[in-house]
């Protein structure tokens, strides 16, 4: 039984516009669909998918080939992505390791 997911507008948008920059930087290069897909190690109909903005194509594989295509994936805001990494670690060290959902019912009726 296939399990058909819901997006948000925002999120869709996102792969539309991801997927239409990786068209753009292709053609610019002008490599073939075969070219690109050979050289992220994927078949030309996932390329295509991945160009039409498709949400099931994995997000690894649509990194790969906006690094291939020097596609810049974070705004140039922030002085690297090291950077930015190093301060997403250092917040997430003040997180809670794990979050547990509350089990019990807190009986208040007094």
């Amino acid at each position: 039984m296939k399990i058909i997911r819901t997006y948000s507008r925002l999120a869709k948008e996102a792969a539309s516009l991801l997927g239409k920059e990786i068209q753009l930087a292709r053609k610019e290069r002008v490599w073939s669909e075969q070219t690109l897909a050979e050289r992220i190690g994927i078949s030309r109909t996932t390329l295509q998918k991945m160009e039409a903005g498709d949400m099931t194509v994995a997000i690894g594989l649509v990194l790969e080939a906006a690094v291939i295509l020097g596609i810049p994936l974070f705004a140039s805001e922030t002085p690297s992505l090291t950077q930015s990494i190093r301060s997403a670690s250092d917040k997430l060290t003040l997180m809670p390791k794990r979050i547990r959902n509350k089990t019990k019912k807190v009986k208040d009726d007094f």
